[in-house]
């Protein structure tokens, strides 16, 4: 099993690879509507990402290389209409300000669903659109096969790789921005591997629950250089499971 993430535009990995190489897309795409201008938001670094929708082209190459796809925010990109369809119901009351809801559009054909966790149990967020892993291992104990390998061309915080490593998905991701994605390796390997870096940029891993580990720099190494891209990353996944 591994879990492989690019730090690059997700159309130039797209355009190397094979036709339904994956079993199942799942999609975060920029909505267009600028949501590092809400207030709400100011927690995270304001940046310019979510000013458009992406290009035809993203869509045409994410179905080329998928032979199912699951798109957040698919009420924004004009996608053919489909009987399936996930509601994330954020349990939040009607007066909260921004969406009680979010809806994603799926290619499969299957009825349509709502899963409801409250998205203030997400806290300390590296990406102003996060959205937790607890949704991620549901969509992928409930669409995914064993043996399926996950694509997610935006990964963002990487809460869709943490829960596929999880799971014991092999996954693939990718993520334009450097600062999301380092933060998102850190995270994964913090979630995923006990890792923590100190502000002198020493690894430390938690060997165990009681160990005093911070006197002893981590030799576990669960990344690797990737032959396709030096700012690239993989790590093979020991048992684990979803918390």
């Amino acid at each position: 099993m591994t879990s492989e993430v690019h730090n690059i535009d997700c159309l130039e990995l797209m355009r190397t690879l094979p036709d339904k190489c994956f079993q199942l897309a799942i999609a975060d795409p920029p909505y267009g509507i600028d949501i590092a201008s809400h207030p709400f938001r100011n927690k995270q670094t304001q940046k310019t990402w979510d000013k458009a929708i992406p290009m035809d082209e993203f869509f045409a190459e994410l179905f080329r290389v998928s032979q199912e796809q699951m798109i957040w925010g698919g009420n924004y990109f004009g996608l053919p209409p489909n009987k399936h369809f996930i509601i994330w119901d954020k349990k939040q009351p009607f007066d909260f300000t921004s969406s009680m809801c979010e809806y994603c559009w799926s290619s499969l054909d299957k009825p349509a669903k709502m899963f409801s966790y409250n998205v203030g149990n997400e806290l300390g967020k590296i990406h102003p659109t996060q959205k937790p892993v607890a949704l991620y291992a549901w969509l992928l104990q409930h669409y995914a096969k064993p043996g399926d390998r996950i694509f997610d061309p935006m990964m963002g915080s990487q809460s869709s790789r943490i829960a596929a490593y999880k799971l014991g998905f092999d996954y693939v991701g990718c993520e334009l921005d450097k600062e999301y994605f380092a933060k998102g390796c850190e995270r994964f390997d913090r979630e995923c591997h006990g890792i923590t870096i100190s502000k002198n940029g020493q690894r430390y891993q938690q060997t165990s629950l009681f160990a005093p580990n911070p006197d002893s720099v981590s030799d576990h190494q669960p990344d690797s250089v990737s032959d396709h891209q030096p700012d690239s990353v993989s790590a093979s996944r020991p048992n684990s499971d979803i918390r």
